[in-house]
């Protein structure tokens, strides 16, 4: 039953990734973004994700992947808009 409740909590903060990504996407700045704050959260589910594999393997386990990856892929987006924001500081 406790997996239900881990579930629940990893979809309430998962929810939030897409938005994340888009505004990455489409601002094209770091502006309001903290990279040490996303290595710090993907870890996080990194860390889930070892402690699944190393104990409890679970289902549960892919939500812990389908969030690590969107926070990847936002810190993907950061390192784009960085070389975008340093471009157009060249110019």
């Amino acid at each position: 039953m406790s997996s239900v409740f881990e579930v629940l909590m990893l979809l309430c903060f998962g929810a939030a990734w897409p938005v994340s990504i888009y505004k990455s996407w489409t601002s094209r700045t770091t502006a309001g973004k903290s990279l040490a704050f996303l290595i710090i959260v993907a870890s996080g589910y990194l860390s889930g994700i070892a402690y699944k594999l190393t104990g409890e393997c679970d289902y549960v386990i892919a939500f812990y992947a389908l969030n690590a990856g969107m926070v990847l892929v936002d810190i993907g987006l950061y390192g784009r808009n960085a070389a975008i924001v340093r471009g157009r500081e060249r110019v």
